[in-house]
């Protein structure tokens, strides 16, 4: 059973930037693409970023293009978000997921294309 882990959020200054791990557990690692999402008080859980298996595609949303990076470190078995520039509408828990075996780089967007989830990490924005 695959878990994720996520780590290094907090609270931070608008402007500010803060750096997201997600290390998961197995083999089978680099065999997928891997997303972030995020989930604010109240509204529904909402795609943030997604990279393909060997970290050459990206795809981010609108809300958080040039400013936030998404990356993985095959050998470490690890995803990151680095966070930029951040906003107070930026605050949420931020949850990392892999996808599920056999989804195309275009369905990586959607929610419902990821199987494995963390537990999430709350990252708060201060005005």
């Amino acid at each position: 059973q695959v878990q994720l882990v996520e780590s290094g959020g907090g609270l931070v200054q608008a402007g500010g930037s803060l750096r997201l791990s997600c290390a998961a557990s197995g083999r089978t690692f680099s065999r997928y693409y891997m997303g972030w999402f995020r989930q604010a008080p109240g509204k529904d859980r909402e795609f943030v970023a997604a990279i393909s298996r060997s970290g050459d595609s990206t795809y981010y949303a609108d809300s958080v293009k040039g400013r936030f990076t998404i990356s993985r470190d095959n050998d470490k078995n690890t995803v990151y978000l680095q966070m930029n520039s951040l906003k107070p509408e930026d605050t949420a828990v931020y949850y990392c997921a892999r996808v599920r075996d056999g989804t195309s780089w275009y369905a990586a967007r959607g929610l419902r294309e990821y199987d494995v989830w963390g537990q999430g990490t709350q990252v708060t924005v201060s005005s």
